[in-house]
């Protein structure tokens, strides 16, 4: 295992041993990770990385636990700014006491001239006012392929999901310029906080697309981004006209399809019917007349094609296409993105074609997705180390917006199966787990290859990008895993108690240190014994400012972990007795 590297001019130039690499190189900018794991530099393989920047921009509603929070939020943000238009964007009617798609009633009546379209957590199904629907003339008469217009009652209810959503978006004023480059920057921002380093947005128009090279030649935009090109005939003629592009910082080699729609929307297509909702299949959402034009058109191009499929049939009819189109044509690397429910016999078929996953998916759907499937069909469902093992390769992403940034909850998900609150006890289909090497592997060098980009990124070697992640981003991924290692939560939260008392511990050693070691540091900013280094009228407000931030987070600690444990333990009569 390597110990140490030297970086020139953004690149590994040698990797070894601390004694190979000082006897080799000089350099007046040096850092000792003390002992600390580095690791490639983390790429997510499927994300909206544009999508989430605009996100920032509209009402934030994860989380929503009702749709009364919902429209609370809504009247919030309404009052918090001078708008014309509100989008929102994170329900998730799953999470919700009733789980049934909610009416635009209550909308209606409170914002009859603002249109208001709010998009479900996954982004295929929106919930519009009568103001928005207004917009695209929507009525129960409308109809539109590959989507779906709610009717409840002889009435619309406001909720489009999947095509459907164009008859009002198309209407729906467009972002400027402006408005698009700054959503590029904060998320960059974002992504950076999270030790990404390479996003793979699935899904972009060639004006995002120009944009972004733009603001990176100018160095505005540092984050490496891999783009697929948004599946229309448009974007196609443009693209295979103009051929590959590559730079350091941007590769737009390839194009992403939709096959269906989602699993929670319950516009994934199926072969048999959904469990939960007799005689319905859900949608296709580009028909395959279609689909088999535009993959032959790619085939014989140097792109890549890259298909979000979600269902079985989704996922039988893209395979098949792929292996008709690609017959004879070697190292084409084409991608099915989620690869989320696959029929028995269809695994083999993974044999030449990538799997790119991502596992947050598993854990966020755990609780519902057998009742949609049934309980045999949900055993073909998130099977990514059935999918590793016919490939020998799968990409991890995290989808977001649809799920957090956080990598290292796609680790924990991959590596463990199981949610933040250590449930399910024995891990989520566990036979299924992949190994932490694995896990790294996805998200770092396999992804890279995902992106015909593993000879410059992806591992720490000679002469590839000196793109990497150590030291705080590293130790919270152990804490996780570490945690969801163990089935008994108690022995967990303990363990859990003793590292926290030794970080606790380590907190005046490394104040001291400046003291042992002062000719490294700058002198203390605070002295208990001798003078401070920092003027008293800024002195006094920082110490009562930390006694009073150290006191709300004693309280808040107090009251989060009482309300976690009578939450875990809610089923004992203890628990009954104390409430």
């Amino acid at each position: 295992m390597a110990q140490s590297f030297a970086i020139k001019e953004g690149k590994f130039m040698a990797v070894g041993t601390e004694e190979e690499i000082s006897e080799k190189f000089e350099s007046a900018n040096t850092m000792d990770a003390k002992g600390q794991t580095i690791v490639p530099g983390f790429i997510d393989a499927h994300c909206h990385f544009v999508g989430l920047g605009f996100n920032s921009q509209q009402v934030d509603l994860v989380g929503t636990t009702s749709f009364e929070e919902v429209v609370n939020k809504i009247v919030e943000f309404s009052s918090a700014n001078n708008t014309k238009f509100i989008m929102g964007r994170g329900w998730d009617q799953n999470d919700w006491e009733v789980k049934e798609f909610p009416d635009n009633t209550l909308l209606n009546e409170l914002f009859p001239e603002t249109p208001i379209v709010i998009t479900r957590i996954d982004g295929h199904a929106v919930l519009c006012n009568q103001a928005a629907l207004d917009l695209g003339k929507v009525t129960i008469d409308s109809k539109i392929d590959g989507g779906e217009v709610v009717i409840e009652n002889g009435k619309l209810t406001g909720v489009l999901i999947d095509n459907a959503e164009s008859l009002v978006m198309n209407y729906w004023p467009k972002a400027t310029r402006n408005d698009l480059v700054n959503a590029i920057i904060k998320a960059q921002e974002i992504c950076f906080e999270s030790g990404l380093t390479t996003v793979d947005d699935a899904g972009l128009g060639i004006e995002a697309i120009e944009l972004i090279d733009s603001l990176q030649n100018s160095g505005n935009l540092k984050m490496r981004v891999y783009a697929m090109v948004s599946g229309s005939s448009e974007n196609l003629d443009y693209y295979l006209n103009k051929g590959v592009i590559k730079t350091d910082k941007l590769n737009v080699r390839s194009f992403k399809l939709y096959a269906d729609g989602a699993l929670g929307s319950r516009g994934a297509l199926l072969r048999s019917p959904y469990s939960d909702k007799p005689n319905h299949f859900g949608l296709l959402l580009t028909d395959l007349e279609t689909f088999n034009t535009y993959a032959k058109r790619i085939a014989n191009s140097e792109f890549q094609m890259n298909t979000h499929a979600i269902g079985d049939s989704a996922n039988h009819a893209v395979l098949n296409i792929y292996k008709n189109v690609l017959e004879g044509k070697k190292d084409r690397r084409w991608r099915i993105e989620h690869a989320q429910v696959i029929s028995p016999d269809d695994f083999e078929l993974f044999d030449d074609i990538i799997p790119s996953v991502q596992p947050t998916h598993a854990t966020s759907d755990m609780y519902w997705a057998e009742d949609r499937l049934g309980h045999e069909r949900i055993k073909g469902a998130y099977a990514f180390k059935d999918l590793l093992n016919i490939y020998g390769k799968v990409a991890l992403g995290t989808d977001f917006p649809v799920e957090q940034v956080n990598p290292f909850l796609t680790f924990y998900a991959a590596a463990i199966r199981k949610d933040t609150d250590g449930y399910p006890e024995g891990g989520f289909q566990i036979e299924n787990v992949l190994s932490r090497e694995e896990t790294l592997k996805g998200m770092t060098i396999w992804a890279a290859y995902l992106n015909f980009e593993e000879k410059e990124k992806g591992s720490i070697e000679k002469g590839k990008l000196a793109d990497f992640i150590g030291r705080r981003q590293v130790m919270y991924l152990g804490v996780l895993t570490l945690h969801g290692s163990f089935s008994n939560l108690e022995k967990a939260d303990r363990l859990m108690s003793i590292l926290v008392i030794i970080g606790v511990v380590n907190i005046p050693i490394i104040k001291k240190s400046v003291d042992w070691w002062s000719t490294l540091h700058q002198p203390a900013s605070i002295s208990v014994s001798g003078s401070s280094s920092i003027d008293p009228s800024m002195l006094y407000p920082l110490l009562i400012s930390i006694i009073g931030l150290g006191f709300m987070l004693i309280s808040l600690g107090i009251l989060s972990s009482r309300s976690y444990i009578l939450s875990r333990e809610k089923n004992k009569k203890w628990v009954s007795d104390y409430v």
